[in-house]
């Protein structure tokens, strides 16, 4: 993903997991994702500092517990990223009871000794997911030239993310479209003749959650 940097001088606030701030961090975000066939979800964090790296990271759930405490004391120039997830048990109301919906406060300092701050929003509310148009879920001899995949439209999104991932080789794509996108065409020369394919396309929400249907396709012989 493209990132921006922004900059606010005395201002503190929350802008869809962007914190404006003395020192901001350029980017954080705390999220929920969800994968409907597996019935399962995780938490995902993300903070990205300024034009120095990260030697402390530190983020306390609405509740007041420190749920990320890192560190990097003998780097010289720190983490610049540092996206963490949590494991991916049932959605069951787990993950949600560990994470509460709420501001999430950041604090960390840079390898120059800065000090960042900012607050990010986490909802529990999950987008509704899309379905598959084509392929159809599990389809066999789909071509492996000129693949447009499909799927039907769902209101109110920030986003699409589209993965294609072929396991055994580990050559995958993951692409993030705009809202308004329904189709994405596969570039010739990634898909072989002969091959199953794992297909994953998400629905992203304007706070960050996401969910995701997957299913598998084999494409035809040559």
């Amino acid at each position: 993903m493209g990132r921006q940097f922004i900059a606010a001088a005395l201002v503190l606030g929350v802008c869809h997991g962007i914190a404006y701030a003395d020192e901001p961090f350029e980017r954080i975000k705390v999220f929920l994702e969800q994968n409907v066939q597996d019935k399962d979800a995780e938490f995902k964090i993300e903070a990205t500092g300024g034009k120095g790296g990260l030697t402390s990271l530190q983020v306390k759930a609405p509740d007041g517990r420190t749920v990320i405490d890192f560190k990097a004391p003998d780097s010289r120039l720190g983490m610049r990223t540092v996206l963490l997830e949590s494991p991916e048990p049932k959605n069951d109301g787990r993950v949600q009871a560990d994470f509460p919906a709420g501001a999430y406060t950041f604090s960390g300092r840079s390898a120059s000794g800065e000090r960042l701050e900012g607050t990010a929003m986490l909802s529990h509310v999950f987008p509704d997911p899309t379905a598959f148009v084509h392929p159809r879920p599990d389809a066999t001899n789909v071509p492996h030239q000129g693949l447009k995949v499909n799927w039907r439209p769902v209101k109110g999104l920030a986003a699409y993310i589209v993965v294609i991932e072929q396991e055994a080789s580990g050559r995958e794509i993951k692409v993030n479209l705009p809202a308004n996108t329904t189709t994405f065409n596969v570039p010739n020369g990634f898909l072989r003749p002969d091959t199953e394919y794992k297909l994953a396309v998400g629905t992203v929400a304007r706070d960050g959650n996401s969910s995701f249907i997957e299913t598998g396709f084999v494409t035809g012989k040559k």
